[in-house]
């Protein structure tokens, strides 16, 4: 047995669960609406998704009510371990042998677009989370796919956009050399050079990587104001660390974190992270019900408060059952993600919305400030929001995403 293989039932073994029971369980196939998280469980990502969406996935069950609906749904989980390869292979597995009806999270562009391919083929669903690359709405969008909670074009018209307009008009990014970090660099890019600004270098670092010290000297050297971060999870952590070593931001550059979650704040620090800005999807301080699901997820999740993947993780699979339950099977993937376009999105975590044509979920996006230590009120209040991106604003023009599916 391979090690992939080893790890992939050893995650099956782990996360499966059974939740609900009843008669008409019987219309769905196999008798079973089977629920397949998929993403990074041990590495660079796994505080930000991880076992977290397989905790979120069961919370969104067991609050839809399936077993007094009469439905059984099954969730498995696994590790791809940020490879596409070792993704497929899991994905290939659950849906032929396992018989699992919907693919959910799978952070990392590059295991995220193997596994749309496959998905389309299969003619089962997807519903990424995790995963960033705009590409999946655009020139890879199928009619299995859901995007649903942020992408690279919203983050670079977030922070990008609010940044170069107060004054970060040159910019040099250190970039993670795989689909996520070129297609974040692109689009931060475009949004730079249209508002007036320049791009005056780029250097591609390893993934996930560990010393960014030759990779910060040469954006030290370029004097750009803006030194942008186009990487995530562990990497952005170590960025931002030896960035201080260095005294980048005392030497009068600064730092943007294209796509950082509370989870990486977390780990850095207040007294390290203040100052930063980000664009994220959802905050568990937000509002009240945002504070509940947070209440109920981080005792589950070693105290760790949830991320906006999280939160994408629960509100898609919650949209996912409500239009299964509607067409009364799960047979035909693709018809299931034509209901979902369908019906209006609405749960208590990212409220009223849609999907687009081009499974584009749309929803607002918030400009977030990491707070200074002395104004946080206690553990995980981090964040104070610069501003709120409306969503007709939030996410790439539909018409300029080439995905084929969109009628012109």
């Amino acid at each position: 047995m391979t090690k992939s293989k080893a790890r992939y039932l050893l995650g099956a073994a782990v996360f499966a669960g059974a939740i609900g029971l009843g008669p008409a369980a019987a219309q769905y196939t196999d008798g079973v609406i089977k629920i397949g998280v998929m993403n990074d469980m041990s590495g660079t990502y796994s505080d930000l998704s991880g076992q977290g969406s397989v905790i979120a996935a069961r919370m969104a069950v067991e609050d839809f009510g399936a077993a007094a609906k009469g439905m059984k749904v099954e969730i498995v989980g696994a590790d791809h371990q940020n490879k596409p390869d070792i993704g497929s292979n899991i994905v290939r597995t659950w849906i032929d042998v396992d018989k699992v009806d919907v693919i959910v999270d799978v952070p990392t562009s590059s295991v995220a677009l193997a596994v749309n391919q496959i998905v389309k083929d299969k003619n089962k669903v997807f519903l990424v989370s995790g995963a960033a690359t705009s590409d999946l709405t655009g020139k890879a969008c199928t009619p299995n796919t859901i995007h649903w909670t942020y992408d690279t074009w919203s983050l670079a018209n977030g922070t990008g956009n609010a940044i170069v307009k107060t004054g970060g008009d040159s910019w040099f990014f250190l970039t993670a050399d795989y689909a996520f970090g070129h297609a974040l660099e692109r689009d931060t890019a475009a949004v730079v050079e249209k508002n007036g600004g320049k791009v005056v270098g780029r250097v591609r670092h390893p993934f996930p990587g560990q010393d960014f010290s030759s990779f910060l000297l040469q954006a030290q050297t370029s004097k750009a104001k803006i030194i942008g971060l186009a990487n995530a999870g562990a990497d952005t952590i170590n960025s931002i660390k030896q960035a201080s070593e260095f005294g980048i931001v005392q030497g009068g550059q600064n730092l943007a974190a294209l796509l950082a979650f509370i989870t990486d704040v977390h780990a850095l620090s207040l007294k390290t992270a203040q100052g930063l800005i980000m664009t994220e999807a959802w905050y568990w301080d937000l509002n009240d019900n945002n504070r509940e699901f947070a209440k109920k997820f981080a005792p589950q999740f070693k105290g760790v408060h949830p991320t906006m993947v999280h939160a994408g993780v629960y509100s898609a699979v919650m949209h996912y059952l409500k239009a299964v339950e509607a067409l009364k099977s799960d047979a035909d993937g693709a018809a299931v993600v034509a209901k979902m376009k369908e019906m209006p999105t609405d749960d208590k975590l990212f409220g009223k919305g849609e999907v687009r044509q081009d499974g584009r979920k749309i929803h607002p996006m918030y400009l977030f400030e990491v707070k200074k230590p002395e104004e946080s009120k206690g553990p995980w209040d981090y964040y104070k929001v610069r501003a709120t991106i409306p969503a007709d604003q939030a996410f790439r023009p539909m018409a300029e995403g080439d995905c084929p599916l969109v009628k012109k």
